[in-house]
């Protein structure tokens, strides 16, 4: 048990404690009554200033003026425009190789050679034979002569002439023939050098020296070679693309000129380490005569220089066409543009520096731009902050966060395609 002394002191300690807290609390309430009294009127002072109404700090940009190109962009696949696979035609054994895998080869090219001692015999055989049959031919042409010239004099009957005429005849027969067979082998002996009927680059070659071959249709191909320039990308559209691909192809040949098609490839890193796109230039060479019905694509095929050999079969592109070109177009922020439904309006700046409501109509959306008609070029758009404006409400004005001159390099495949398929139809 605790004894009395320890008790008292505990009790002691208690007291003076709860002395000391009531009397710091007694010391803070006027301070906190005299900060609250001091704060009131200051937040009436502000909430008066807030219910006056400044004006409303917005972020602009001047409409544009400028030529605007009407694009279309899709994934698309580079292929070889000719692409030929070579068998023997005749039965042999390969004498020569003369390339290997990969070599670019010329038109006209020997690329193989095959055992040809056969065929060259044969060819003399035929050579041999046609000389004999030429000179029996002039000795039949002197025979018919004489029996003509004895047929004058009453020497010989009629029939003997005729009997020359006939053999000789025959013999002219026999000298076509022989020239044929001369032709045929000389044919023959062709097969046994194996030339590039193009210009490309060849594949996987499937023999060496020593190999038999055979003339089969169902044998494996010698080699295989792929021109390579020219060179084609294949690619799809969707087909409610298909009209304004139409009718930019039908423009071009009405102006003697051609579509244009363009390759986007990765070129050299730039100073912050982003490769840049270069294209490369082609045209539109084939428009498929159905739209796939399973897919609800068309297919269409551009063609392209390519000298230094940027594009290869089988790669993987993306492709981009320009279909039109919408001339002196009013161009302005597409974050401008506020959506109600099926109507589009934008706030401009008046001369009063109070904001405008102006419904416009949307021509053709290409990255973060669009081209729109109602407003004029030089028109002070309201690019942010339009969502706390009214018509009529003050404004102060501040260059807004878009960079206009990097907005032409993104096209429209950036853009929805109900809206790029809107914007086809609309006049140029």
């Amino acid at each position: 048990m605790r004894s009395p002394i320890a008790r008292l002191s505990v009790l002691v300690l208690v007291l003076a404690g709860g002395g000391w807290w009531w009397k710091h609390k007694q010391a803070a309430e006027p301070n906190a009554a005299d900060a609250a009294k001091a704060a009131a009127p200051a937040a009436s002072g502000a909430s008066g200033a807030a219910g006056k109404g400044g004006p409303q700090a917005v972020g602009v940009l001047k409409a544009l003026l400028q030529d605007v190109p009407v694009t279309l962009e899709a994934s698309g696949t580079v292929t070889a425009l000719r692409n030929v696979d070579l068998r023997a035609q005749t039965t042999s054994t390969v004498r020569e190789v003369l390339l290997k895998d990969g070599d670019a080869v010329r038109q006209g090219q020997v690329l193989l050679r095959f055992d040809d001692r056969a065929d060259r015999a044969n060819l003399d055989k035929a050579r041999a034979q046609l000389a004999r049959s030429k000179a029996q031919l002039g000795d039949l042409e002197r025979q018919y002569r004489r029996a003509q010239e004895l047929r004058a004099q009453n020497f010989v009957a009629q029939n003997a002439v005729d009997t020359a005429l006939t053999n000789l005849e025959a013999q002219r027969a026999q000298l076509l023939s022989d020239e044929a067979a001369l032709q045929s082998a000389s044919v023959a002996l062709s097969y046994n050098e194996l030339r590039a009927p193009l210009a490309g680059r060849v594949g996987t070659v499937n023999v060496v020296a020593g190999s038999l071959v055979q003339a089969s249709a169902a044998a494996t191909p010698l080699l295989g070679i792929a021109q390579i320039n020219p060179i084609g990308v294949s690619f799809s559209l969707p087909e409610t693309q298909l009209a304004p691909l139409l009718a930019a192809t039908h423009g071009s040949k009405q102006k003697d000129d051609v579509l244009e098609a363009q390759v986007l490839m990765p070129g050299a890193r730039g100073a912050r380490g982003a490769a840049a796109e270069v294209p490369v230039k082609g045209r539109v060479n084939f428009v498929d005569n159905q739209v796939d019905p399973s897919t609800g694509t068309i297919k269409v095929r551009a063609e392209f220089e390519n000298q230094k050999e940027t594009l290869w079969p089988g790669q993987y592109v993306r492709v981009r066409l320009t279909l039109r070109t919408i001339k002196d177009a009013v161009v302005v922020p597409q974050a401008a543009l506020i959506l109600r439904g099926n109507e589009r309006s934008i706030y401009i700046v008046g001369a009063d520096k109070t904001a405008q409501l102006k419904p416009v109509q949307l021509r053709y959306p290409f990255g973060e731009m669009a081209v729109v008609e109602g407003i004029a070029a030089g028109d002070t758009v309201v690019v942010d902050g339009k969502q706390h404006l009214r018509p009529g409400t003050p404004v102060k004005e501040q260059p807004a966060a878009v960079n206009p001159a990097a907005a032409p390099a993104k096209r429209a495949s950036e853009a929805s395609a109900p809206a790029a398929a809107a914007a086809s139809g609309a006049k140029t």
